[in-house]
């Protein structure tokens, strides 16, 4: 009887093993249901990833730094217009509840849409991991990580078992970074510009320099160097650039002026200062779609097509 009851509890370990895999992130790792079908994701950028696998139609729940009360509805959803708008459009979303902020997520509401896997994008200094765990398996993924989206959905794909499906988004978007290079290096865009920077200006007047991830590394990828360098960065992708080091910039640095989304974007009074006026000859200005993050698999694809084409466009 004692090896039958031994030999029942084996068995019990391994179909629960096999009903769930350990899904490690930046924050440490999950035990997740395989192909986990009610999803809650924290932000746009883990949303990316998302649409990536396509999943979308398993997002119950989707938070946001830019929507605001008028994206939603009065039971608390988001507008149908809002996800036809946009990188929301990119996936197929099925009225999302809409679940709060990056950095004050709606608990309760989270608890009420009872998910399988909470999913966000993060950084250092992040908070509320401990107490979304406790409503379900949750999985950060930091922007300033090395690799950051490949590695990131290279993990999530194998809880949805969607590993194939993964290499070939990340396929996609180096053959297209080649191709698009072939063509900026046909046309003669690197013996003008060999260097490039990207400057986002925000409201207010500060204006940052990425060093990594946003923007720059699809860049780089391109086949572009770098014009500067910020000393030191925050939350690892780039730092307050100073008006100063950017007249510094020689002729032959490209300048990709890729404001923020929302209230946030500065762009306009960037241009029409002394600064923008100054580097106006050498700039191009990529502005963000609707409700996009600042970068993922999606938006990667995207900005290596839309960069180079206003590139070209601009040193014909």
């Amino acid at each position: 009887m004692k090896a039958l009851l031994t030999s029942l509890a084996a068995l019990s370990l391994a179909a629960a093993s096999a009903q769930t895999v350990t899904l490690k992130h930046d924050e440490g790792t999950a035990q997740v249901t395989r192909d986990p079908k009610r999803l809650v994701v924290l932000d746009e950028g883990a949303l990316d990833m998302i649409y990536a696998l396509g999943l979308g139609d398993r997002v119950v729940g989707l938070g946001s730094a830019v929507t605001g009360p008028d994206g939603l509805t009065a039971g608390g959803f988001l507008k149908p217009e809002v996800l036809r708008t946009g990188f929301l459009a990119r996936g197929k979303l099925n009225n999302p509840r809409f679940v709060g902020g990056w950095t004050s997520p709606n608990l309760e509401t989270i608890l009420s849409l009872k998910p399988d896997l909470i999913v966000r994008s993060t950084w250092e200094g992040n908070q509320n991991y401990d107490r979304l765990s406790r409503i379900a398996p949750t999985a950060g993924f930091r922007e300033d990580a090395p690799g950051f989206w490949q590695g990131s959905l290279r993990n999530l794909a194998r809880v949805f078992g969607r590993q194939v499906q993964a290499e070939r988004v990340i396929k996609q978007a180096a053959d297209t970074n080649r191709a698009n290079a072939r063509r900026l290096a046909a046309a003669g865009v690197f013996r003008k510009y060999p260097k490039v920077v990207v400057v986002s200006p925000f409201t207010g007047g500060s204006t940052w320099l990425y060093n990594e991830v946003r923007l720059i590394d699809d860049l780089r990828a391109l086949g572009f160097k770098d014009g500067l360098r910020a000393p030191s960065t925050t939350l690892g992708v780039g730092a307050q650039i100073s008006d100063e080091a950017l007249l510094n910039l020689d002729k032959q640095t490209l300048v990709v002026i890729m404001p923020p989304a929302g209230q946030y974007n500065g762009g306009d009074a960037f241009l029409k200062s002394a600064v923008g006026q100054r580097l106006r000859g050498q700039s191009v200005v990529y502005n963000l779609e609707a409700n996009s993050p600042w970068s993922g698999p999606l938006v990667s694809i995207r900005n290596s097509n839309d960069v180079t084409r206003l590139i070209l466009e601009a040193v014909k």
